[in-house]
């Protein structure tokens, strides 16, 4: 209930925010004043201390620093050259950034530069989709009203809240280590319901996040430019995309649409800096982060495998049910019911949080997807070199590569660094190799 009030009256000042103190009425410093004086007010009369959200903002910082100060341009990718801070933030800068109310209860994470360029109210060039589905840069224009994005918004939360409400608690998760269930259910029945019940738990993780996002729109930030259709586009630090999740037919497009900004900055501060093994080092980064429940290492550790399985299995199947679309259709439906199983089963742990019910769930699957996902990195063979393919599997792969693209294009976060934490970075994986050799 703190939550939710605390955050309806950040709702409501940011509106105040944008209307009464935006960058053309007054100074960055009132900006800055306001901003973190409401969001530690907020944050000690919620909780004592957001500690998770602080984190994600300060690590984000001092790597933007380090990139902007301490490394040399032509080491840094492109992402990181676009975040990169080159002078010290003051203490006023430092504890807006981290404490503003806008963000500080439940996020989303924002790169420090877009929070300054918000708070001193500068233009910036905003990318802009192409025909091609390529970011294009745009003239400056004014932002436009954030009004319509943050009422849609708003909808979202409220049919999220009233599902959860109402749904959701007759379909609890803890139901899936039921004795009587397990001794009498179905494998059809079992896997149904698994699903249905993880899917059921989602929408709280909806309203929070979404309503996050409205409340950073309402005040003005957010405003990613416009479409090739002149469409305003407020999705700067969204956070989710839930038709991308419901539909998803991959572990990585599951993730990708997931959390976005919290899998931007495990890419950023672990994954793109891992020198080995940066799949497992981002999973655990991440286990940490969550807290010391002993489920969130175990669908941390269990994530891990489904993600080297699923990207085994996709590298070495996907390109033969590309064409005709029909039997791409069949691929689509088998996968994406496969994709729903094995995050449910993944995630069940993190729901339940302690290790004896986790291992109970586990235990009534026969650790199943466990065992696959072993077999698949035991028989299926790596990721073959562009040398050794065939002119066919060429031919395949590029059509694949189109396809991934045309689907990539639909909902592209700020940066082109939205692939998920746990894809192979080409770049990444090229340092890695002259490290090792």
């Amino acid at each position: 209930v703190n939550f939710v009030v605390c955050q309806l009256f950040a709702l409501l000042a940011a509106v105040w925010f944008r209307t009464y103190l935006h960058s053309s009425k007054t100074s960055s410093f009132i900006r800055h004043v306001v901003a973190t004086l409401l969001g530690l007010y907020l944050a000690f009369f919620c909780f004592g201390c957001p500690m998770m959200i602080i984190t994600q903002k300060i690590t984000s910082l001092a790597f933007e620093i380090h990139d902007g100060m301490f490394r040399k341009d032509e080491e840094l990718t492109p992402s990181q050259r676009g975040l990169a801070v080159r002078r010290m933030p003051s203490p006023l800068e430092y504890v807006s950034y981290t404490c503003n109310f806008m963000g500080i209860l439940a996020g989303p994470l924002c790169s420090y530069k877009d929070y300054i360029t918000f708070i001193e109210g500068r233009p910036s060039h905003m990318p802009q989709s192409s025909e091609n589905g390529k970011e294009e840069q745009q003239h400056e224009r004014a932002d436009p009203s954030p009004n319509a994005a943050v009422t849609e918004k708003l909808l979202v939360c409220g049919l999220s809240l009233l599902f959860h409400l109402t749904i959701s608690n007759l379909l609890p998760v803890e139901y899936n280590i039921d004795e009587h269930f397990q001794a009498t259910a179905s494998w059809p029945a079992k896997a149904t319901y698994l699903y249905v019940s993880l899917l059921a738990a989602r929408p709280k993780y909806y309203f929070a996040w979404t309503l996050a996002d409205a409340i950073n729109n309402a005040a003005g930030f957010g405003f990613r430019g416009y479409d090739r259709n002149g469409v305003a586009r407020w999705d700067l630090i969204s956070n989710l995309r839930i038709q991308q999740i419901e539909m998803s037919t991959s572990f990585k497009m599951f993730l990708d649409n997931w959390n976005i900004q919290t899998a931007l900055w495990l890419k950023r501060v672990c994954y793109e800096r891992a020198t080995f093994s940066p799949t497992t080092q981002t999973f655990f980064l991440s286990a940490i982060w969550h807290g010391v429940y002993p489920g969130y290492y175990l669908t941390f550790l269990t994530g891990t495998l489904m993600t080297l399985a699923a990207r085994a299995v996709r590298n070495n199947f996907r390109h033969y049910f590309v064409e005709p679309p029909q039997l791409k259709l069949f691929y689509d439906i088998v996968t994406w019911a496969a994709t729903q199983i094995t995050i449910s089963y993944t995630v069940v742990p993190f729901v339940l949080l302690s290790i004896k019910p986790s291992f109970t769930f586990y235990s009534s699957w026969y650790y199943c997807l466990h065992i696959c996902s072993i077999l698949v990195l035991l028989l299926l063979p790596g990721k073959k070199s562009q040398r050794g393919k065939s002119t066919q599997e060429n031919v395949q792969l590029s059509r694949v590569k189109k396809f991934d693209e045309r689907e990539n294009s639909l909902g592209q976060n700020s940066f082109s660094t939205t692939n998920n934490v746990c894809s192979q970075n080409q770049d990444t994986a090229s340092r890695h190799s002259s490290l090792t050799q």
